[in-house]
């Protein structure tokens, strides 16, 4: 990384910010504008599920939660920022999302009777793994954006901050997640997981001294990254904002209030910061030699409000069928306010197999992926994300580009 980003005199110094504080501030930094809009919206409701607040979750659904599955696909295949990578490694990029996609379908469409498992109960066991896999996702995308910012201030070369920060993200952003999905029984399928495996039953019944405990704990981390960040010789007023508006939405996760506040916050947050990046990733990539459809990607490509376009469609446009899959055991189904008749059809046919195959191997895809196209560590990832390195992308033959760092 110090490759990357040579020592600049501070005149010269790039901006600490990957687009602007106003970008940043609707995209990145979301979480400080979304908890106070969703405590507003739920005020003076004792269900915060029958407030306004169902009505924006609606809209945020709607807009950014397929879309924000997809951007990793878009940028992996739909780019020529990311094709040399593609070609190098195929295993990551081609083969191993196949063999998950025909492994999911290999679950759910067989009858029950071809199992041990009723297809039912492969559906609980997927979804215990998928609750543990996206867990993980969204704390590591906590650390891909204080790593982002990290590298915006020249502290890419850091290994103690990025340490600090893996640690910090996959505590708060993680674990303490976790926890709080714990005491509020939100965890997938709890009741298979208490008094078995990593969860005591203890844990359920000392909740407030947990909760204060947890509360502490947040507190103290949250105070040392500030600590840190002030004695930092580059500070990072981005990063600062980013280490609040994580620790404020881990704040509301431990209070009893509800947790339907927490879930739209939280996938909120997610989606949206993952479809703002998606868009200005690619944004210098060279146009292609040849070929009418990598043209028109490329097109689209360099023009970052294209780009959300294309993915906010296709979130519109595939809410019902994805929602038969994040909903098979009980929800609220926004796609009938939408789609109506199409989407209850949808759920009532005989494609809800398959439709569930697909929404778990879409998860699990973009889980991957998502590690794939934003593996900093990687120099040839760099490379194809020049959008938010603020750099023109090259793209360069394998041999001309260094060996990964171990």
């Amino acid at each position: 990384m110090d490759a990357l980003f040579p020592a600049k005199s501070a005149a010269s110094r790039s901006s600490t910010w990957v687009r602007g504080p106003v970008w940043d501030g609707v995209w990145m930094l979301n979480a400080l504008w979304l908890a106070p809009l969703v405590l507003w919206l739920a005020r003076g409701y004792s269900d915060p599920g029958s407030s306004p607040l169902d009505t924006f979750y609606f809209g945020l659904t709607a807009l950014f939660w397929i879309g924000h599955r997809l951007c990793s696909t878009w940028l992996a295949y739909c780019t020529e920022a990311y094709r040399p990578l593609l070609r190098k490694e195929p295993i990551r990029f081609i083969v191993l999302p196949l063999v998950l996609t025909f492994g999911c379908f290999a679950v759910f469409l067989p009858a029950d009777a071809a199992f041990p498992w009723t297809r039912m109960e492969r559906f609980v066991g997927m979804a215990i793994l998928d609750y543990a896999l996206v867990t993980y996702h969204f704390a590591a995308q906590h650390f891909g954006a204080l790593s982002l910012y990290r590298a915006r201030a020249e502290r890419a070369g850091c290994e103690l901050t990025r340490r600090v920060d893996r640690i910090f993200a996959l505590g708060v952003g993680g674990a303490l997640v976790f926890l709080s999905d714990i005491l509020a029984g939100s965890v997938a399928y709890q009741n298979l997981w208490i008094g078995r495996w990593l969860i005591p039953e203890w844990i359920t019944s000392k909740q407030g001294e947990i909760r204060e405990a947890a509360m502490l704990v947040l507190l103290v981390a949250t105070a040392l990254m500030l600590i840190a960040e002030a004695r930092a010789p580059h500070r990072s007023l981005p990063r600062v904002l980013y280490i609040l508006g994580l620790a404020a939405m881990v704040v509301i996760a431990l209070r009893p209030r509800s947790l339907f506040l927490f879930l739209v916050i939280w996938t909120a947050q997610h989606w949206i910061l993952a479809t703002g990046l998606a868009s200005q990733t690619a944004k210098g990539e060279p146009a292609p030699a040849s070929g009418t459809i990598r043209r028109a990607f490329h097109v689209l490509n360099a023009r970052p409000w294209a780009i959300l376009l294309v993915l906010v469609s296709f979130s519109i446009l595939l809410l019902p069928v994805f929602e038969v899959e994040a909903n098979w055991d009980g929800g609220t189904y926004y796609g009938d306010r939408i789609f109506g008749a199409v989407a209850v059809g949808l759920r009532t046919s005989s494609w809800v197999p398959a439709l569930v195959a697909i929404g778990f191997a879409t998860g699990f895809v973009h889980y991957v992926l998502d590690r794939n196209v934003y593996r900093m560590s990687d120099p040839r990832v760099r490379s194809a994300a020049c959008g938010l390195l603020d750099r023109p992308c090259k793209l360069r033959a394998p041999s001309q580009v260094p060996a990964q760092r171990p």
